[in-house]
């Protein structure tokens, strides 16, 4: 009886023991503060989960999106992540309520590396790349209007930009920081009025970077991640405010990394995918920011690797259409509901 008791008391022993080691992790998360200084710090863990949707119907990357009345369109793109090919000028529909995919209107100008914007059931497209053209770092901007399926070519931007991020404050869109031949990184901020087709320029981003992702959350702009001026990867997020005109620094991203992509869902800004090296090896990671707590939690990764993808979220669901994963050019579609 004593040797048996013995036994079960060792037992309990070890049994609290990691019971202890456990909760001392989970009760007592790391908290990201609204600055830089508070450094690379791992990220709790949240809840959430990724289901596959329909593949789009063309392998892409380097693609743009937006969402019109629940309809995820993915315009433009490559099969070639140089840019040495002739790129796309493809509109793709998605519809999440019937999974299935359209191709619409094709847009008058192909290209990659451009960024996308929604206002008032318009999609405008921005900036981006083409090989054929002189120059091929482009400042075209056209619309596209699901109403009538057609385009129409709209003022062009000041400076001209590639790999840049594009995101929507009280109907102004702006374009922001970037990549031009003759310029090399832009730190450019131009932000671009639709009622009257026109464009200003605005403070400057601090740290200049292309193939960075872009989310509005309360009227705030976030620029996250991207390659910058050193050529490696960062984890910097800068938010802007429209009503100052300025450029603070936030809490960084526990992930450094580019060609990635950013939407807003439920108040929080989702870093999705991307890439941490100039091997451009992709990643899974998924990484959020809440901007009411200046904090990061890492939330479920993608079902597979992807970077040069594009990010939009439909209803109660972000989705993850394109890219480039571990075996190539993607024609990947995945939805994550974030509980």
């Amino acid at each position: 009886m004593s040797q048996r008791l013995s036994i079960v008391r060792t037992m309990i022993f070890f049994a609290f023991m990691a019971a202890a080691s456990g909760c001392s992790s989970a009760s007592s998360p790391m908290v990201l503060r609204h600055s830089a200084a508070a450094g690379i710090q791992k990220a709790p863990q949240s809840l959430g989960s990724w289901s596959l949707r329909k593949r789009m119907p063309t392998r892409v990357c380097c693609l743009a999106a937006g969402v019109v009345n629940g309809i995820l369109y993915a315009v433009g793109g490559d099969n070639d992540i140089n840019g040495l090919h002739p790129p796309f000028n493809t509109l793709y529909a998605y519809d999440p309520t019937t999974n299935t995919w359209s191709t619409t209107a094709s847009m008058p100008t192909a290209r990659l590396d451009a960024g996308a914007g929604v206002v008032n059931g318009i999609l405008f497209v921005v900036g981006g790349y083409n090989v054929n053209l002189n120059p091929g770092y482009l400042n075209t901007v056209e619309a596209y209007d699901p109403a009538t399926d057609s385009w129409t070519t709209k003022a062009s931007m000041p400076v001209a930009s590639r790999a840049l991020g594009v995101g929507i404050v009280n109907g102004v869109l702006y374009a922001v920081s970037g990549w031009n031949n003759t310029r090399g990184y832009v730190n450019t901020l131009q932000a671009y009025d639709a009622a009257t087709d026109s464009w200003t320029i605005k403070a400057s981003i601090p740290t200049a970077r292309q193939y960075l992702a872009v989310g509005v959350v309360k009227g705030i702009l976030y620029a996250v991640g991207g390659y910058d001026a050193n050529d490696k990867p960062v984890n910097t997020v800068e938010a802007y405010d429209p009503a100052t005109d300025s450029w603070t620094t936030e809490a960084p991203m526990p992930t450094a990394r580019w060609r990635l992509s950013a939407s807003v869902l439920g108040g929080r800004l989702y870093a999705v995918g991307g890439c941490c090296d100039i091997d451009n090896d992709p990643l899974n990671t998924v990484e959020a920011y809440d901007p009411a707590t200046g904090s990061w939690t890492t939330e479920a990764t993608m079902p597979g690797t992807r970077e040069s993808l594009a990010t939009r979220v439909a209803g109660n669901a972000l989705y993850a259409v394109g890219g480039i994963d571990s075996f190539g050019l993607s024609r990947g579609n995945a939805a994550f509901n974030p509980r």
